[in-house]
């Protein structure tokens, strides 16, 4: 960076140089320790020269190759085994990975962090000072800095892939030669052949890169760390063209590290699994975080019997056993993606299977939809991506409505999984396929993850989190979040942000596909669809008006960079502004603003016209970064006719991505959901409630069933907008609320209702209520709640509020007050779950 960063300061920093150096593949072997709460092992990183010195020109563009999943599944096992005789690398703990011990008789220089430096004196986050001026071979060392924090790096060394037997065929002479330099720049070129290999040899390269990961190391690289980054040089290496193009890194976690938690699932195993840091995953391993490092990787993960590990990976890996109690779990993917996509979960998950083959039949039904075929049809002319084996190129892959998937969750769980669950997911994936057609990845794992997990889902490639707070009160809340995260394979995965500071390319689109998917999963008439639509458009509107009421301006904002979005320095490091901001982690304005602009844009040119523009765009740029504007042009230059309409991609920068608050297009349009149908069912029922309520104060006795009122039957979302209704009364006395919780089962409801009500329980200090929030509090730690070591940190109008041990309901009553009104907090909780 060329300005020194204050780590104080809520601003996420990438701190790679990815202009000069950048991440082709990377090869991960760990040891999962549950005892020290601890992963270690070893990280090879495969570079290529950044794009700031390539002779080759910048295109991402390349021929694609279809790819066979069947193929896939014969060779993975043999692709991920390769036996070596001669390694120097990185200890394991249980002496069964493939390398050898390192560092025997080594002076300890690990500083009081435990991070060890092999370099005379540590650097600051800032590299520049230390970095030469590459552009004119100074006199420094070239700097490779990678995003790290958290860890403990023990060893960096080059990578001696000139070792691997057979590796010739990708050098261009046809002997060896022993002069270091001549050696350094032939290990170069092994690797540049090896990365850049066409997609159609890639089972030929993910062997050579298991190969070269396990070859010997060539000599110790000299490196330091810092608060965000690992700073990595090579004695007299000055540019980046000469520096070592694969490094192994020996590092291991910290139990702190916040890519990671440690925690127990809901039978009280031990499991560990990546939450959605803002960090993303540089406490997990060391890697390059910005996304224009798309790369492909593959890891071998070590765990104690019993433990299931799963990670975003193409394969579905079996485990191996490597001696009594230890097994290994292998797993790869072929598709170039950001780092922070990387996902494992270790714990004693179960798998939920159907109990018999007819029930899972019944259920993967194709759901049809009136789109034409040929938006369908195999992208004409290659794909616009980095080559890679892509499923848009291959028939069997683009008529595939429901990819093979698979369900886990912890075993207290197993029973209401099978029975939510199974049934909804090859819904939910043929109504995804019917709407966008070919599923990006080739699988799907769902897993229920602990309670402590801090939202209601999470998608990385070929695997969802799902909280457990979806499963009760019946299949709505599941399917639309179930919805949100498959929606995600599309935008998010397989189209991502080029600047992360537009997360609405990702949350707006995954929040306005939901309610489509949901839809025609349920195979809802279009009158009864449009309906639903409607009703959830008031709900999120009156959630974005809270929010930006109890909000800052600037967070508001959904291309907060404007003009200067997606550019970086001159090294290719940048800042993520308001990245470690507390409350933004709770915000949802870039979903709900992201969505009211694409459901105004759809309603402008019609929903058939946009979704057949939308299926046109997913096949050009699956598999690419975007910023907001790629999307915006293209959508205006297939639709022309719109820019008669005063329509443009200035307009739309000024009125919804580069302002903040909420558009007036939107305060006009949202005075005509309150006419709806669903609407106006819940406006008389609240009238209803409003009537018993003024009786019951009065404490009028009338006879059983003498002006008895009937209250009508209501979904899921009316029961939500009637609950928030009744929260703007002033008084509702104990016998209205008991009357209501009776009449709609409240506490049988899902987490969106139940939420609802403790917020009316608390307002009212409707004591007979108070077991159901503290229920909510325990159980839905997705709805806000946090639980960890200390006190309880909660955020109140800009104010932080510090809470040490208090009366147990006084704590309750704390925490959903401060939560009314569209401010979220988060509350502490012990390991045990008691409140601090």
């Amino acid at each position: 960076m060329e300005t020194q960063l204050d780590p104080s300061k809520d601003d996420l920093p990438l701190m790679a140089n990815t202009s000069h150096m950048l991440m082709k593949h990377y090869v991960l072997d760990l040891d999962v320790d549950f005892k020290s709460q601890v992963i270690e092992g070893s990280i090879v990183l495969f570079f290529e020269t950044g794009s700031s010195f390539r002779k080759v020109g910048s295109s991402v563009e390349g021929v694609c190759h279809p790819r066979s999943d069947e193929t896939f599944k014969i060779r993975a096992f043999e692709l991920c085994h390769i036996p070596v005789t001669n390694a120097s690398a990185c200890s394991s703990k249980t002496g069964y990975n493939d390398f050898a011990v390192c560092g025997k008789g080594e002076k300890d220089t690990s500083d009081k962090n435990g991070n060890h430096s092999n370099r005379a004196q540590a650097s600051g986050i800032s590299s520049s000072k230390k970095c030469c001026d590459i552009e004119n071979h100074g006199s420094e060392d070239f700097l490779l800095v990678l995003d790290c924090c958290d860890l403990c790096v023990l060893k960096v060394e080059e990578v001696d892939v000139a070792a691997v037997p057979g590796i010739e065929k990708f050098t261009r002479s046809a002997k060896l030669t022993e002069g270091s330099e001549e050696l350094g720049n032939l290990r170069n070129q092994i690797v540049h052949e090896l990365v850049t290999l066409p997609a159609d040899r890639w089972e030929e390269q993910l062997y050579y890169y298991t190969c070269c990961s396990q070859a010997p190391g060539c000599g110790e690289l000299l490196f330091t760390t810092s608060t965000w980054s690992l700073e990595i040089r090579k004695a007299g290496i000055r540019i980046p063209r000469d520096f070592p193009r694969a490094i192994r890194i020996c590092y291991k976690t910290k139990p702190e590290g916040r890519s990671v938690t440690w925690t127990t699932d809901q039978s009280g195993r031990p499991c560990v699994y990546t939450m959605g840091s803002p960090l993303n995953n540089r406490a997990l391993f060391p890697c390059q975080e910005p996304p224009v490092a798309m790369s492909t990787w593959q890891a071998t993960v070590r765990a104690a019997t019993g433990f299931v590990v799963l990670m975003s990976g193409e394969n579905s890996a079996e485990p191996i056993q490597l001696q009594e109690g230890i097994f290994s779990w292998n797993y790869y993917v072929t598709m170039p993606m950001p780092a922070s996509t990387f996902t494992i979960a270790v714990g004693y998950w179960i798998e939920v299977k159907w109990e018999s083959l007819a029930t899972e039949v019944m259920t993967n039904d194709v759901i049809s939809l009136p789109f034409s075929k040929a938006d369908f049809r195999l992208v004409e002319g290659g794909c616009g991506h980095l080559e890679y084996p892509c499923r848009f190129q291959n028939p069997g892959a683009t008529s595939q409505p429901v990819i093979p998937h698979r369900v886990f969750a912890p075993w207290c769980l197993k029973d209401l999984c099978a029975e939510i669950l199974l049934e909804l997911i090859p819904q939910c994936l043929s109504a995804a396929h019917a709407t966008l057609g070919t599923h990006p990845f080739s699988r799907l794992d769902v897993l229920i993850v602990p309670s402590n997990f801090s939202s209601l889902g999470m998608a990385s490639p070929h695997i969802i989190f799902l909280s457990q707070s979806v499963l009760p009160g019946g299949s709505h809340l599941c399917g639309t979040r179930l919805c949100h995260e498959i929606a995600h394979a599309w935008f998010g995965l397989a189209i991502g942000a080029r600047d992360w500071t537009e997360e609405w390319i990702s949350e707006g689109f995954a929040t306005h596909l939901e309610d489509v998917f949901w839809a025609a999963a349920q195979q809802l008439p279009c009158d009864e669809a449009r309906e639903q639509q409607e009703l959830k458009a008031l709900l999120r509107w009156r959630r974005l008006r809270d929010e930006v009421r109890n909000s800052e301006e600037e967070l508001q904002v959904l291309r907060p960079k404007k003009e200067n979005t997606g550019e970086t320095s001159e090294s290719g490091a940048s800042i993520i502004k308001h990245g470690l901001k507390a409350e933004k982690i709770f915000m949802q304005v870039h979903y709900l603003k992201g969505y009211f602009l694409l459901r105004s844009l759809a309603r402008r040119i019609g929903e058939a016209t946009y979704f057949t523009f939308l299926r046109k765009f997913v096949q050009k740029f699956h598999g690419q970064l975007i910023l907001s504007q790629d999307f915006l042009y293209m959508l205006l230059e297939d639709i022309p006719e719109q820019k008669g309409y005063g329509l443009s991609v200035e307009s739309i920068f000024q009125n919804w991505l580069d302002t903040s608050g909420i558009p007036k297009l939107l305060l006009e349009e949202s005075r005509t959901w309150k006419e709806g149908r669903l609407v106006q069912q819940v406006t008389a029922e609240v009238a209803k409630w409003i009537q018993v309520n003024r009786r019951a104060r009065k404490g009028s006795k009338r006879k059983r069933g003498q002006d008895e009122v009937a209250f009508q039957k209501l979904l899921p979302d009316q029961l939500v907008l009637l609950l928030e209704s009744l929260l703007e009364e002033k008084t509702l006395c104990p016998r209205t609320l008991q009357c209501l919780e009776k009449t709609y089962r409240l506490q049988e409801q899902d987490a969106e209702v139940r939420h609802r009500w403790c917020e009316l329980v608390v307002k009212h200090k409707y004591a007979a209520g108070y077991g159901a929030v503290e229920k909510f509090l325990w159980e839905d730690q997705a709805m806000g709640v946090k639980r960890t070591n200390g006190y309880v940190l909660s955020q109140s109008g800009g104010r932080d509020v510090i809470l040490k041990r208090k009366d147990h309901r006084e704590i309750l009553l704390i925490y959903l007050l401060l939560n009314h009104g569209g401010t979220r907090i988060s509350l502490t909780l012990d390991i045990k779950g008691k409140i601090m």
